[in-house]
């Protein structure tokens, strides 16, 4: 059957509740170390309960219970994460302000919440898609044109994951040349949400009408274009990519707590990595040693925030300590090969490590757009627009393409113009989306993806 909201709505409150009341019984669990009496376990349902209708009360005020859940995912996570930081507060603000509370819960209030955010993400991200999984999807229909149309319509249609299929898709001028005929297709094809690329110039005259039946005669939700494909790939369509993009998109100011919160992170990271890397230098000199002459470390001129020239340390990985050119060729890496040494620090990315140092200095970020080497910066500035806007951000170790794209076999970075326009389309999709709970998701799927590379030899 058609997937169904008030369903949907209803299942995930019923889920939600039966999380709270189960974290509860299983907070005392591991709080006591035995199985929670009944009269302990009542004791405390009497004093969470009316905090369980708050934290109920916070989900749907921060929309965990709309619509739009079913067909954008990606930022669910962090806004659980922001939603049980305020329930964090508001859990202490109840404990340790409500008059006539006899319990002392703030050891079995940290082991509450923090077994609430796993099963919640559990529960929201995993378990919820599969057992919500429609027999048929909604169906759909695209107003829009160009190569990035064309791939969502396949990615979408050939993946059951979706929950919605493109019934047919429609280029903006087709339907300004017979606007009634399409509202009648849309009757005969049964569809039931309308994904339209408003920026589109020969479409515009006719948003009033669209609008319409969207807002007006509510029969057909609308999704914006340029989101879907968001939300599908992950990363900003390049056509998208007009100078009124960047001024509506590309952060000039924000808050002072995540910038704060993201040094202190790079510091605590870079110290890590400082240590790491004083302990294992004296074994990676000798194995390189034995592997041939050359140096344990290697500089690179390469492109900081604004432009701004970096000085990069890493692990020697190839034969001769050479800067890459302005051009794309094979022949250099034919003739200065990765050694054996320097493919096993690439796969587990120790090569990376001597940037502490960068890090400790504010030149670069944990995560962050990959910088350049100056004269490939140069070459692909040069080559794609709007591409060096990518560096109003500090560039990173790791980053948001690095743990999505995928590369021709044998490589772990982007080997021609074509790859790194996909790959300008990830940063961009990041400086646009960036925060604390998205550099989260990128630090853990580096640390899967140095395993997965280790593992797979």
């Amino acid at each position: 059957m058609t997937f169904n909201t008030r369903y949907t709505t209803l299942l995930l409150f019923i889920g939600d509740i039966v999380i709270f009341f189960a974290t509860l019984w299983l907070t005392l669990l591991v709080r006591y170390q035995t199985l929670p009496s009944e009269v302990l376990f009542n004791t405390h349902i009497t004093e969470f309960l009316p905090l369980f209708v708050l934290w109920a009360l916070v989900f749907y005020m921060a929309g965990l219970y709309g619509k739009r859940i079913v067909f954008f995912k990606t930022k669910l996570f962090g806004v659980i994460l922001g939603v049980q930081l305020t329930n964090i507060i508001l859990a202490a603000l109840y404990f340790f302000f409500t008059p006539g509370i006899d319990l002392q819960p703030k050891t079995n209030l940290f082991l509450y919440l923090v077994i609430s955010l796993g099963f919640i993400l559990v529960w929201r991200l995993s378990i919820f898609p599969q057992v919500t999984r429609p027999t048929t999807r909604e169906q759909a229909a695209l107003i829009a044109s160009g190569p990035d149309a064309s791939l969502l319509v396949r990615e979408v249609n050939e993946n059951v994951r979706y929950r919605l299929s493109f019934a047919f898709s429609v280029s903006p001028q087709t339907l300004v040349d017979d606007f009634e005929q399409f509202v009648t297709r849309l009757s005969q094809e049964g569809i039931s949400v309308l994904v339209v690329d408003a920026s589109d110039d020969a479409l515009r005259p006719f948003l009033p009408r669209l609008y319409e039946l969207a807002f007006v005669h509510p029969r057909y939700p609308l999704l914006d274009f340029h989101h879907v494909y968001e939300e599908v790939f992950d990363r900003v369509p390049l056509s998208v990519l007009e100078y009124d993009w960047f001024l509506k998109n590309v952060p000039t100011g924000g808050s002072f707590l995540y910038p704060f919160a993201k040094r202190t992170i790079d510091i605590v990271g870079g110290v890590l990595m400082g240590v790491i890397t004083v302990v294992l230098t004296p074994f990676i000199a000798l194995l390189m040693r034995l592997e041939g002459k050359g140096p344990v470390f290697i500089a690179q001129d390469r492109i900081g925030q604004y432009g701004k020239r970096v000085t990069s340390y890493k692990f020697r990985s190839m034969r001769v300590n050479k800067a890459a050119s302005s051009e794309w060729t094979t022949e250099e890496k034919r003739d200065n090969p990765i050694t054996k040494v320097g493919n096993f620090l690439r796969r587990t990315s120790l090569d990376e490590f001597p940037q502490f140092i960068n890090i400790l200095n504010g030149e670069l970020s944990l995560i962050g757009p990959r910088n350049d080497v100056e004269g490939l910066g140069k070459r692909l500035g040069e080559a794609l627009p709007y591409y060096h806007v990518r560096y109003i951000v500090k560039p990173g170790i790791t980053g948001w393409a690095q743990i999505n794209q995928q590369y021709e076999q044998g490589n772990i970075s982007p080997q021609s113009i074509e790859e790194t326009k996909v790959r300008l389309a990830y940063d961009f999709y990041y400086i646009k989306n960036r925060s604390l709970a998205l550099d989260i998701v990128i630090a853990l799927k580096t640390v899967k993806r140095m395993l997965f590379r280790v593992s797979s030899w």
